[in-house]
């Protein structure tokens, strides 16, 4: 079984770099500026051959106020209590400072095996850090590099220990049994500040993401796995995105691309709406991406316990009507992810457009459907003043539906024609909100008479 391990330190001192090396690539945003991690971000890893579970956390900063600081600790605590063991990171650098010793106090009453690293020795000259970090009393330290990979040897070794001695072998009966299927990877998106973590925390019933009034207070995307009605899923939170005009900040530029990343990688995506501001120019701007992507849809608009219902859901269907017709019958469920209002309709509507998305039309029943549309609306003359002759029809793939249609003589058919079609399969076989594809191509029937 493998070990949980939660990575914590003051700001600034390397814990995302050591978390995006033992994943073996880059999964949290690393940057200069101090306090980039907020929330956790947990990763499946293996170091010299051991199982790892590990926990990235914000940087500590101690605070009496109910600020952002405070509900930050707050995350790191939880993972602390999660975790099997701790990895205290400081920077060897800039040597102890005070936060160094406070965190260091509040980690150990809890009683976790501690492993010390002193970050950042590059060089001979950080020794008197790696010397002076003993009076932290969380035992040796070791002289590491999270950036250079200095030290992971040492690393292992003081896992693999814990772990021997925590007996991590012992097999723990499931609470759940896991179903075969493979998970779906579901992105939750939308402007800063309309609820995506609140939601994220809803679905999970865990104050598992990092809230707040402060807009953008999300910066990464953080994935989290989860089982809903028996079905596998990784829940991932995205950071809030505003118009590219309006990031000129190097850190949000990141985050941005980080949740542009986490959504053309899902499979169904799930658009949250402020009930107040409905499918505004950037809502639409997402919208379509992830259409473009060929990812599906569900459209959340939430704080429905204080909208103005009526006004909201008429904006909203005119603004579906007129700016999204290229997925015609996309799900909307209105929510309150605060009082936890309709999450049931919310994943309902999940597994029903990713059911869709994954639809396979049997052959026969596709070809039939081919020859009756052709014969009661068949293509119009193309560029040589010629009718254009569409051979006969396969689906090509799934994840969304792509179809082939092949033709002697393409050129030519107009796109609204081809839009009739996408528009009749959506409508005989109940492909409503998902992307579709369908691509002419030139060929030459084989079934078609010799002359």
């Amino acid at each position: 079984m493998a070990l949980k391990i939660a990575i914590v330190g003051r700001p600034n001192v390397g814990k995302s770099t050591l978390f995006n090396r033992l994943a073996g690539r880059k999964i949290a945003i690393v940057h200069d500026r101090p306090g980039v991690t907020r929330d956790r971000k947990i990763v499946e890893a293996k170091l010299q051959g051991l199982p790892l579970v590990i926990i990235d956390t914000a940087g500590y900063e101690y605070s009496t106020e109910n600020n952002i600081e405070k509900r930050m600790w707050k995350q790191t605590q939880k993972a602390i209590a999660d975790a099997d063991a701790v990895i205290f990171m400081f920077d060897a650098r800039a040597g102890l400072q005070p936060y160094d010793a406070e965190l260091a106090n509040l980690v150990r009453p809890v009683g976790k095996p501690v492993v010390l690293l002193a970050n950042k020795c590059e060089s001979k000259l950080q020794e008197d850090s790696v010397h002076e970090a003993y009076k932290l009393g969380l035992g040796q330290p070791i002289a590491f590099s999270a950036e250079h990979g200095i030290g992971l040897l040492d690393l292992s070794e003081a896992l693999k220990e814990i772990a021997a001695k925590l007996h991590k072998s012992d097999k723990v009966p499931e609470a759940v049994q896991r179903s075969d299927e493979r998970p779906i990877q579901l992105a939750i998106v939308g402007r800063p500040n309309v609820g995506k973590s609140t939601l994220v925390n809803a679905l999970l019933n865990d104050e598992r993401m990092l809230t707040g009034p402060e807009a953008g207070v999300t910066r990464d995307a953080v994935s989290n796995e989860w089982e809903y009605m028996g079905r596998r899923i990784i829940l991932v939170d995205t950071a809030g995105l505003r118009r590219h005009a309006k990031i000129d900040d190097g850190l949000e530029k990141m985050s941005a691309a980080a949740t542009k990343h986490a959504a053309f990688m899902a499979q169904v995506v799930v658009l949250v709406l402020d009930a107040d501001g409905i499918l505004d120019k950037q809502d639409l701007t997402i919208a379509r991406q992830v259409l473009n992507e060929g990812r599906a849809l569900v459209i959340a608009l939430n704080k429905w316990d204080i909208a103005n219902r009526k006004e909201a859901l008429d904006k909203l269907n005119y603004k579906l009507r007129t700016s999204l017709t290229q997925a015609e019958g996309i799900p909307t469920v209105t929510i309150s992810a605060l009082k936890k209002e309709n999450l049931d309709k919310l994943m309902q509507a999940v597994f029903k457009i990713y059911d869709r998305w994954n639809t396979r039309i049997p052959t026969s029943p596709l070809n039939q459907w081919f020859s009756d549309i052709l014969d009661n609306n068949p293509p119009p003359l193309g560029k040589n003043k010629r009718r254009i002759k569409l051979r006969y029809i396969t689906q090509a793939k799934t994840r969304p539906p792509a179809f082939y249609i092949f033709s002697s003589n393409p050129e030519g058919l107009p796109d609204s024609y081809l839009r009739y079609l996408i528009n009749s399969l959506r409508e005989t076989f109940d492909l409503g909100g998902i992307p579709i594809r369908v691509t002419v191509r030139k060929t030459t029937n084989p079934y078609a008479e010799k002359k």
